[in-house]
């Protein structure tokens, strides 16, 4: 999704034009997770830009979305875009901190 959303509309109130893109994107992102997962893969993974323009977009977590066309809204924008891009994602497994070896469990007695 490659999209410019404008918030005004000469019926619509702006708040209910920002809902509308809000549930747009939730829609989006739906039904790309629904879509089959290829070979090797565990995940949808999506890479999310944010901006006022196309030009101006930066790289956003997929979870500050909402965050950032409120943010949008409250500084008097009248347009911004969004840019999601899905892609598959592979589960990493990060290492724990510390050594088994270091690790002594500590029993309760009663």
């Amino acid at each position: 999704m490659r999209k410019t959303f404008e918030i005004t509309h000469e019926k619509i109130k702006p708040a209910r034009m920002v809902d509308s893109v809000k549930h747009d994107v939730k829609k989006y992102l739906r039904r790309e997770r629904n879509k089959q997962i290829p070979k090797g893969a565990d995940f949808w993974d999506f890479d999310v830009k944010f901006g006022l323009t196309q030009d101006t977009a930066e790289v956003i977590k997929l979870s500050e979305i909402n965050k950032s066309i409120d943010t949008a809204v409250e500084g008097g924008a009248t347009a911004f875009y969004i840019e999601i891009l899905a892609k598959p994602g592979i589960r990493v497994i990060q290492e724990s901190e510390f050594d088994e070896d270091d690790f002594e469990p500590e029993f309760i007695e009663e």
